[in-house]
């Protein structure tokens, strides 16, 4: 939705809901035929962005510390993502550069708020012990894009209070979707499995999050998964199909479940596609002209932009001419707290693979809740492998086993 849209609480638009006119991109049309799965390059690059989403995403946990500087971290965040993309595919294809870099502005958004704070320098906070922090990023190589979204509780202490709930009932939502994006299931079953889980934590899912189908250079495809169901958004049921790519986006709230503006400054922003005009000022023409040269397709920060001053007049009046699509900063009622896990998963003909997302890690000694799973379809659910084919090699192998002690046995017998 866009700002100045009549509902009260616009519905949260984290990285994956943006306005609806311009989701679809111009490279998606022209690099269909080959950019999915089915090429194993492009697996190679899914993978590989995954692999520096991991990286960048354990690094960014570290620096979240008691007093450290928010802007310094998401700094440092989009620095490792350039710097290792940087690396790599730099020899020309056909004449051209491939493209990489960052797909998501590193955030980091603290207690109740939702998502989507990168803020500048100036308009930076500090992070304190017991902070409950959300931090959301994603790279691309080749317009191939993995994401993910982490939450840590800031300082050492054990967490008992509702703190604990929301965190553990986002993990246990994302565990289940994990076992649900299998090809054959629906978007339904997923959206279902978060309202069960989250009930039984006393939370909410939040309203207005998308978990999108990704394909080249686009990060909010057409197919997508509804966090909670909510009277004035509906989607279409979807199937999950062979070599897709998925990022599943799970935020959970101990409030309401909806979202408001903040009172800050938004900074993230992506190119609407379909729209152009000749800006008046020459410092917004060079900071459309840097957008379109860096970020033709994907988010970014206001912080990406080289000058700070060409940033913040740019901005206004492209803004004004339609010309972006903006990523507010939303936040729930003060004295709530809201956790998110995300991760991107490619479906592959051996089942869904998880490339990015990182486990409890510290949270499962810290975060301690007093609810639990309680609903015995998702117990069942949960306690099933993430990974089937793990599953049948194990249980081959033991079949292999009894046939061998078969064959011991009958040889003793004679």
């Amino acid at each position: 939705l866009k700002r100045g849209s009549n509902l009260q609480l616009p519905p949260l638009v984290l990285q994956s809901l943006v306005p609806s006119h311009s989701r679809m991109s111009d490279h998606e049309e022209e690099n269909e035929e080959v950019a999915d799965l089915s090429n194993p390059d492009v697996t190679t690059k899914y993978r590989t962005a995954g692999d520096i989403i991991q990286k960048a995403l354990q690094k960014v946990i570290e620096a979240c510390v008691a007093d450290a500087d928010i802007a310094t971290i998401c700094e440092m965040g989009d620095k490792i993502m350039e710097e290792e993309t940087g690396k790599l595919y730099n020899k020309k294809v056909k004449d051209k550069r491939i493209e990489k870099g960052i797909a998501f502005p590193t955030c980091v958004s603290v207690n109740e708020v939702l998502g989507h704070y990168s803020p500048m320098k100036g308009d930076s906070k500090t992070l304190q012990a017991g902070d409950v922090a959300k931090i959301d990023l994603a790279c691309h190589i080749d317009g191939f894009i993995a994401a993910a979204a982490h939450t840590v509780i800031v300082g050492g202490d054990k967490v008992e209070d509702r703190r604990a709930d929301a965190i553990m009932a986002a993990w246990n939502c994302a565990e289940a979707a994990l076992r649900l994006v299998q090809v054959g299931n629906t978007n339904t079953q997923v959206t279902e499995a978060f309202g069960k889980i989250a009930d039984d934590f006393k939370c909410k899912p939040v309203q207005g999050v998308l978990s999108h189908q990704m394909k080249k250079f686009v990060i909010d495809g057409n197919k997508v998964i509804m966090g909670v169901e909510a009277a004035e958004e509906k989607v279409d049921e979807i199937e999950f199909e062979m070599n897709e790519v998925y990022c599943i986006d799970v935020v959970i709230s101990t409030g309401e479940g909806k979202g408001k503006e903040c009172e800050v400054r938004h900074t993230v922003y992506k190119r609407a596609a379909d729209t152009s005009y000749m800006l008046k000022t020459q410092k917004a023409r060079q900071f459309l002209s840097e957008v379109n040269k860096r970020f033709p397709a994907l988010p970014f920060s206001l912080r990406n932009i080289e000058d700070e001053q060409v940033a913040r007049v740019g901005v206004s009046e492209a803004k004004r001419h339609e010309l972006l699509e903006e990523y507010p900063v939303l936040k729930e009622k003060e004295g709530q707290f809201v956790a998110q896990f995300k991760f991107t998963v490619l479906l592959l003909p051996g089942g869904t693979k998880k490339i990015t997302g990182l486990g409890l890690g510290d949270l499962e000694k810290q975060v301690v809740s007093a609810c639990s799973v309680q609903d015995e379809d998702m117990k069942k659910l949960l306690a099933s492998s993430a990974n089937p084919k793990k599953q049948k090699k194990k249980r081959k192998d033991e079949k292999d086993e009894v046939k061998e002690e078969g064959k011991e046995e009958g040889k003793e017998e004679k």
